[in-house]
């Protein structure tokens, strides 16, 4: 990569989720691209796929096919097994889309309340498809185990930060600090991986 120092490359991120877009820059700074947001006047991409990676690979070719610069995607959610995989692929919509996410968070330990602990394992995935001009470059995925709490903590992060505990911190992702959460979750494995493959592309 040092060889490409002297010139920085555009990558745009295809989602308006800013805490998403703050995990994936923090996981950039070190690299010679330079992240940008989608334009404000971009329109947004209905997620109809079953899977993660349907989804991270529909919104990537729905930015690309608008814009010149390559385009990283991201689409992740949390399953939890006591549940049978919900929330899943709908995860930012789950129970109903008009609630706010303390709600769902509320509604999923609800759901949970007759669980011990030990069954209450989860795990958060994400994939992330990098696209230029209409066409996938780049997959990769990350995935991280844990359980849900009984009740939220902390007030960092977004979405189930707050009940999704780290069973190696005794954690939630929300009682830690972004770098340290990149250490540990699934958007940080599927970043790290895409960084090493963004330090050999595009060839010259």
């Amino acid at each position: 990569m040092a060889n490409r120092q002297s010139r920085c490359l555009r990558l745009v991120f295809a989602t308006r989720n800013e805490g998403k877009v703050a995990e994936l820059t923090a996981l950039l700074k070190e690299t010679c691209w330079a992240p940008e947001r989608l334009p404000p006047s971009f329109g947004n991409y209905e997620e109809t796929g079953e899977t993660f990676a349907d989804n991270a690979r529909g919104k990537a070719l729905f930015a690309s096919a608008q814009l010149s610069s390559p385009v990283l995607a991201d689409d992740s959610g949390l399953e939890i097994d006591a549940l049978g995989g919900e929330p899943g692929v709908r995860s930012a919509r789950y129970i109903d889309e008009s609630l706010s996410q303390e709600e769902r968070n509320k509604a999923v330990l609800d759901k949970l309340s007759d669980t011990p602990v030990e069954l209450r394992t989860a795990h958060f995935f994400c994939h992330l498809a990098l696209a230029l001009d209409n066409d996938i470059v780049h997959e990769t995925t990350g995935r991280c185990s844990g359980s849900i709490g009984l009740a939220p903590r902390g007030n960092q992060g977004f979405g189930y930060d707050s009940i999704f505990i780290v069973p190696n911190l005794g954690l939630t992702f929300a009682e830690i600090r972004l770098e340290d959460k990149s250490a540990q979750s699934h958007r940080g494995a599927a970043m790290r991986a895409m960084v090493e493959f963004l330090g050999r592309w595009p060839p010259n």
